[in-house]
């Protein structure tokens, strides 16, 4: 091959690499760690089996939905995902919105909702892969701590009380939380004792050995426990439900047919399982870096997920998104590359190809089991502690999600959680600290009076600082403020100054308020003065014309030079007799 054929190659390699990590991975892996990946891959396998089927019920889908979903998102995230641990899959964290987005739509036509649920997967893959092309990693964090803490503690609450019916062995027909509960109570007579034993024992082995032995998989200890207690005791004779034999073969790739009307809430509802999906698969990724020492791409992280969704939507699944606990068993199995998910998913192909009975005594209160536990580790108690000792208001908010989630609803609370989010976000900008300067004694510079007590104020000078930009939103507020204290002071001040450094932009809304606060105070005799401002903000008071009205020499460079500066100007003025207006000379250099 001539160099110039290996040079017009060698981009193209690398533009696919770009996109498709996958690719690199195999150009450079290392056969030392083959054993290793093919290992972690068979363990991961016996936990995906389980989870998938117990998701794609949670997500009120046919459990072999799970298992498709399973085999091609792990393909799909091999391929365009770059991190070498990352297991993608059927989460918890969506199957309540998954059902509260299609069931009502599909209204019991099982087919339908495969159809919803696989549309619903192609709008999520579309939102995640456009939003990573156009690098918007920075959507992740528009569910802030709080907020993702408390929607997620609702989920837990509405995933568990949805599942405990299946594990006493009867049904409920319930449209709210609350209804739910209702039903629940007033079943319990419906009890199948033999059903809430297995799910019992489930339950119990897998919160165990997760406690006692973290290390050893518990979900697959679990699952073999229930099937051989089915088997031995004749379980399904005594009304305990099963699994049974799964469809054998995979589906072949097919656009989902759903109706035009039912793609509105479809798109709506894509949009918000986006933004957990995206926060979820971007924090396990960057904590899996931070651990192994390699750097996280946010925006290959989103096109990762997206293919995987969109591979997913086209083979009879549903939206996934990133699991912790199981890209932490894959990493504790001795997992090196993507490979882990590669072998994991075609071992699942070859159980449905070859062994579709492997599950069939399978009991479904295990089932309900496992994703109560998975609803378990959703509640994060640790956090919410964490709130309420650091930031009320932080624990307020992680409560207001979580009501929103079990009272209202799951997809209404994903809206409140994002609302809630963004509301947070402007409110910290719309009332922002503020302080009160002074000089505290042995402690350099001018500082929070509140902070400092022993801090001295300066007579006549009324210095402030505002930690926020100056915007449309809270410039009356800032006004209110500076006249508030103004009016609190003894003696009245002549000079305001504003402690401008945290102040990083002004709209034309708060110039238009400086104008008329600085036009009312000079009829007072009070001068606005600004220390400290930074240039582009300069820039900008400029191009509004502050200067025209407010006095150019009432800018300083430092708030110590502004108060040398007043010192000089007040020596031989008493500021507590007649009031007379003092003008300051231009502001020399800084030094």
């Amino acid at each position: 091959m001539s160099e110039t054929a290996v040079s017009a190659k060698k981009p193209l390699i690398t533009r696919l690499e770009r996109w498709m990590p996958g690719i690199h991975a195999m150009r450079t892996y290392n056969r030392a760690w083959l054993g290793k990946d093919l290992v972690a891959g068979m363990v991961l396998c016996a936990l995906l089996v389980p989870q998938g089927m117990a998701y794609a019920e949670l997500a009120g889908l046919p459990a072999i939905t799970g298992l498709y979903t399973t085999i091609v998102c792990l393909l799909a995230y091999a391929a365009f995902g770059p991190s070498p641990y990352l297991v993608l899959g059927p989460d918890s964290s969506l199957g309540p919105m998954i059902a509260a987005a299609i069931l009502p739509l599909a209204a019991g036509d099982e087919a339908y909702a495969i159809a919803l649920a696989g549309m619903l997967a192609l709008f999520v893959g579309l939102v995640c892969v456009g939003a990573g092309v156009a690098r918007l990693g920075f959507i992740s964090d528009l569910l802030s701590m709080p907020v993702r803490v408390g929607y997620l503690a609702g989920l837990a609450v509405t995933i568990f009380v949805g599942q405990l019916p299946k594990l006493f062995g009867f049904s409920t027909d319930a449209d709210s939380f609350l209804q739910e509960v209702v039903a629940f109570v007033q079943n319990l007579d419906e009890t199948n004792v033999y059903a809430l034993g297995v799910g019992l024992l489930t339950l119990g082995i897998i919160l165990s050995l997760k406690k006692w032995r973290p290390n050893w998989p518990g979900v697959l200890i679990a699952v073999v426990a229930a099937i051989l207690a089915v088997v031995m005791f004749n379980l399904a004779a005594k009304g305990v439900d099963t699994v049974g034999v799964l469809p054998q073969g995979f589906p072949k790739p097919a656009f989902p047919r759903v109706q035009l009307a039912d793609l509105p809430i479809l798109a709506a509802t894509a949009v918000g399982m986006s933004l957990v999906a995206i926060g979820d698969t971007i924090s396990t990724s960057a904590g899996f870096a931070a651990r192994k020492g390699y750097d996280v791409d946010s925006d290959q992280e989103m096109v990762g997920i997206g293919s995987a969704n969109l591979l997913a939507g086209l083979f009879s699944g549903f939206p996934v998104s990133t699991s912790s606990s199981r890209t932490a068993v894959a990493e504790q199995s001795g997992a090196k590359t993507q490979l882990t998910g590669v072998v994991a998913g075609l071992l699942v192909l070859a159980m449905l190809l070859f062994v579709p009975g492997l599950v069939r005594n399978l009991p479904q209160p295990a089932l309900a089991a496992i994703i109560i536990t998975a609803a378990i580790s959703l509640f994060d108690t640790q956090a919410l502690r964490h709130l309420w000792k650091v930031r009320k208001s932080e624990f307020m908010l992680a409560v207001v999600c979580a009501l929103g989630v079990i009272l209202i609803g799951v997809l209404q609370g994903i809206v409140i959680a994002v609302f809630v989010a963004i509301l947070q976000f402007f409110e910290r900008f719309w009332r922002p600290y503020s302080a009160v300067l002074g000089d505290p004694q042995g402690v350099p510079g001018y500082h929070d009076i509140k902070r400092y007590p022993d801090a001295k104020q300066i007579p006549g000078l009324l210095m402030i600082r505002w930690d926020a930009p100056l915007f449309f939103a809270n410039a009356n507020i800032f006004r209110k403020q500076v006249r508030d204290l103004i009016a609190a002071s003894d003696p009245k001040p002549l000079w305001v100054l504003i402690a401008a450094e945290p102040v990083s932009d002004i709209d034309v809304t708060a110039a238009d308020v400086l104008i008329d606060l600085d036009l009312e105070l000079n009829e007072e005799g009070i001068h606005l003065v600004f220390a400290e401002v930074k240039d582009p903000v300069k820039d900008k008071i400029v191009a509004y014309g502050l200067l025209d009205t407010i006095d150019s020499r009432h800018f300083y460079p430092t708030i110590k030079r502004a108060v040398k500066e007043f010192r000089q100007l007040t020596e031989n003025i008493d500021l507590t007799g007649e009031r007379n207006p003092i003008e300051g000379p231009p502001a020399p250099e800084e030094p």
